[in-house]
């Protein structure tokens, strides 16, 4: 009976061994596959400076990286300091920013954002996630994205397509985001970060796209799993 459960016990333990093997193995894979086409890659929000680049994050919430450099283009010219948003005001910063999602709350949190990194940190972005956090408007994925493009930080800030993909390429449960950045990080190194978190999003545009592939079609997951039959059903962010 004993030796019975330890068997069970060491069947178990190879088990999630070889589960974690594999997961690496599908890590190496994807990053040799991602490295291939996107050798090098492109901030794909524009930005004039760290403070701008804060503020085009904000913007990218429910709203496309195109939509926001297209009204942004038209702002930055003029403003790209807190000064210059704290003495437009909401409304006209609201005005300024009107084609996009949201604009009316986004205006506050810009305003407000402005106001609190003149009044405490001397007019420059934090370079802290705990700061920049604490900010109106700025999550953790907002904050990750302006230590890892603003600062060059290693972050991995994850976005709906970065949750979707990890769970079709079987690299985490898709239990919420903050469990998706845990394990992406244990599975990719460090210095790969930065990078990797944008060559994923621009592979999820274009080749496992959220209503095309499915898991099925695209070169990582036909990779990874070339026995799969049948579409996989993703956990929402």
């Amino acid at each position: 009976m004993v030796n019975d459960k330890k068997n069970r016990s060491l069947f178990h333990e190879r088990s999630y061994e070889f589960q974690i093997m594999n997961e690496i193995q599908r890590a190496k894979i994807i990053l040799k596959i991602l490295n291939k086409i996107y050798p090098t890659i492109d901030v794909p929000l524009k930005s004039r400076n760290v403070f701008t680049l804060l503020i085009s994050v904000l913007l990218s919430a429910q709203c496309t990286d195109v939509n926001v450099n297209n009204v942004t283009k038209n702002i930055y010219s003029k403003y790209y300091k807190p000064e210059h948003f704290v003495k437009l005001g909401r409304k006209k910063i609201e005005k300024l920013i009107k084609k996009i999602g949201i604009f009316r709350v986004k205006a506050k949190s810009i305003y407000n954002l402005s106001k609190i990194i003149i009044e405490n940190h001397g007019s420059k972005v934090p370079k802290t996630f705990e700061e920049l956090e604490k900010l109106p408007g700025v999550g953790h994925k907002t904050a990750s994205v302006v230590m890892s493009q603003g600062f060059g930080h290693p972050a991995f800030a994850i976005d709906t397509h970065i949750h979707r993909l990890a769970q079709r390429w079987g690299l985490t449960n898709g239990k919420n985001v903050i469990q998706t950045e845990k394990d992406l990080k244990n599975l990719f190194p460090k210095k790969n970060w930065n990078k990797l978190h944008l060559q994923i999003i621009y592979y999820g545009r274009e080749y496992c796209k959220a209503r095309d592939c499915y898991g099925l079609t695209c070169k990582i997951c036909t990779t990874c799993y070339p026995k799969r039959k049948k579409p996989v059903k993703t956990k929402k962010a």
